[in-house]
C-alpha cells in the first residue's frame, strides 16, 4: 500500500449540485434549496466515503438574477454545519468566512463553536472579499488589496489569540471543590491592530483538536502569504498537472519562509467530475444539465479558441477550416483542454458538456477515468488531495462514494476508514491551541 494516502473534501453549495441546472435534475426536489435535512444526507452519504471535509464556500450576495439558474451559494454556511454537525460523526466541517466583513471576536465565537459542538471537525476558510455587490451588502466600498490583507492578518491573528485565551486545563467543573474553572487561565487578548482589535477573553473551552484548523484560497503573493504563516489546508484551482505542482510547491516554501515544516499544508485542487458507465452517457448526462446555459456560452468559447463561433452551428462539430485556424488563448488557462477536446471532433455542444468552460477539470466517463484522474495527479505530488464538486449531489454523490472510492482504495491510494476522530487527525497536520509561537 502506498505510504502517503489521498485526502478529499467535498464542496456542498445550494443543495443540488456544481452544476447550475441541478435543480431541475430527475430525482431532485426542487425546494432543496432551503433543505438543511438534504445537506445532512449529502454529508451523510460523504462521510461514508471517509471524505475528510465537507467544503462550504460563500458569497454574500447575489450575482445574477435567479429567473432559471438557482444561486449557487445559499444558506449561511455556519448554520449549515451546525445542522450537519448534529447529523453525522467523522466527516471535518469547513466554512468560508470573509475576513473583510466579519470582526474577529465574531469568527472566533461562531467557528470555535462549531468546534466544540462536533468534537473538533470545525475548519475556518479565512478569505478576503473583493466583490463590490458583497461590500454593497454591508453598506461598504471595496479595500485595496494591501489593506484587505493586512486586516486578513490581524484577523487571524486576534480569531487564533481568541481560541487560546481559555487555557486547555482552566475547565475544572468539580462540583465537590465548587469549582466551575479557574479564572487566572482565563486571560484577555489585549490585541490592538491597524483594522481590527480585541479585549477578549473568549470564553469558550478547547475541543478535541483544541481549536478550528485554518484553510486559505487566496491566491498570488498576498495569499501564499497569508497561506504561509496560518494555513494547514489550501484550497487551489489549476487545470493542469504542471500549474497545480507549481502552486502546490509555493504553498510549501510560503510554509518554509514562515519558519514552519512544509509538511504542516497540505493542498487541493478541485475537479468536476462526469461520472456514467461509459462516456457518451456522461456526456448526455452533462448535456441535459447545460440544455438552457450552453447556448449562451458558444461565443465565450469561441473566444478560448479564437473563433467566432454562432450558437446555430452548436450541434456540429468545428469544420476543418476552424480547426485549422483555431488557437488556444493564453489568456485563460482551461482554452488548451478546449482545444484538444474541439480536435477530436465533437460537436460544439458536447465540447462544453467536457466541462471546458467548469470551474475545474472534468474527468468525462466511468469511474475509472475518473479515479485515473485523480490517481495521476497525486503521484505526481501535484496535489494532497482534491476537493470535488459533484454536479447533481442527489445521485452524484453517491456514485462517487461506491464507484470511485472503491477504486482507489483497491489501488492503495485512499484509506478505509478514518483513522482519527478530528479534523486535525484527517489531514493529519500538527496540534496548536492559540496563536503559532513560532510566528510570534
Amino acid at each position: 500500500m502506498s505510504k502517503r494516502q489521498m485526502i478529499l473534501g467535498m464542496q456542498l453549495g445550494n443543495g443540488y449540485g456544481s452544476q447550475p441546472m441541478a435543480w431541475k435534475a430527475p430525482g431532485v426536489d426542487p425546494a432543496n434549496y432551503t433543505n438543511f435535512d438534504a445537506q445532512v444526507r449529502y454529508a451523510q452519504a460523504a462521510e461514508r466515503g471517509k471524505f475528510a471535509f465537507l467544503f462550504l464556500p460563500d458569497f454574500a450576495g447575489m450575482s445574477k438574477g435567479p429567473e432559471q439558474e438557482a444561486p449557487m451559494l445559499t444558506l449561511d454556511p455556519m448554520m449549515t454545519l451546525a445542522a450537519i454537525a448534529r447529523g453525522t460523526e467523522r466527516i471535518g466541517l469547513v466554512a468560508t468566512g470573509s475576513t473583510t466583513f466579519n470582526e474577529p471576536y465574531n469568527t472566533a465565537r461562531q467557528f470555535k463553536t462549531l468546534d466544540v459542538m462536533s468534537h473538533g471537525r470545525a475548519g475556518w476558510n479565512a478569505v478576503t472579499t473583493s466583490d463590490p455587490l458583497v461590500a454593497a451588502n454591508y453598506g461598504q466600498e471595496i479595500a485595496p488589496r494591501p489593506e484587505r490583507y493586512e486586516r486578513a492578518h490581524e484577523t487571524i491573528q486576534i480569531a487564533q489569540a481568541l481560541w487560546g485565551s481559555w487555557e486547555k486545563d482552566a475547565w475544572i467543573k468539580d462540583p465537590a471543590t465548587s469549582q466551575f474553572a479557574d479564572a487566572g487561565k482565563i486571560q484577555p487578548i489585549n490585541l490592538q491592530g491597524k483594522h481590527v482589535a480585541s479585549r477578549g477573553p473568549l470564553p469558550i473551552p478547547p475541543s478535541e483538536q483544541g481549536q478550528p484548523v485554518v484553510f486559505q484560497a487566496g491566491g498570488g503573493d498576498y495569499g501564499l502569504g497569508l497561506a504561509g504563516r496560518y494555513a494547514n489546508a489550501v484550497i487551489g484551482a489549476t487545470f493542469t498537472i504542471e500549474d497545480s505542482k507549481g502552486q502546490r510547491d509555493a504553498v510549501r516554501k510560503a510554509a518554509v519562509d514562515a519558519g514552519r515544516d512544509p509538511d504542516e499544508i497540505k493542498y487541493f485542487a478541485g475537479v468536476m467530475p462526469a461520472i456514467a458507465g461509459s462516456k457518451k452517457e456522461a456526456l448526455d448526462r452533462r448535456v441535459a444539465l447545460g440544455r438552457e446555459v450552453f447556448p449562451a456560452r458558444v461565443p465565450y468559447l469561441g473566444a478560448m479558441l479564437g473563433l467566432p463561433l454562432d450558437v446555430s452551428q452548436i450541434d456540429q462539430p468545428l469544420t476543418r477550416e476552424q480547426l485549422e485556424a483555431a488557437r488556444p488563448s493564453p489568456f485563460d488557462p482551461r482554452s488548451q483542454r478546449a482545444y484538444e477536446v474541439a480536435q477530436e471532433g465533437w460537436s460544439i455542444r458536447d465540447i462544453l458538456a467536457h466541462g471546458v468552460i467548469d470551474y475545474h477539470p472534468t474527468p468525462v466517463g466511468t469511474a475509472e477515468e475518473t479515479a485515473d484522474h485523480l490517481q495521476e495527479w497525486f503521484e505526481a505530488e501535484a496535489v494532497d488531495g482534491f476537493w470535488v464538486s459533484i454536479d447533481v449531489y442527489e445521485d452524484g454523490i453517491d456514485t462517487f462514494v461506491d464507484q470511485v472510492v472503491p477504486i482507489l482504495q483497491e489501488r492503495g491510494l485512499y484509506p478505509t476508514d478514518y483513522q482519527g476522530t478530528t479534523l486535525r487527525d484527517h489531514l493529519g497536520v500538527p496540534e496548536q491551541y492559540g496563536q503559532d509561537p513560532r510566528l510570534s
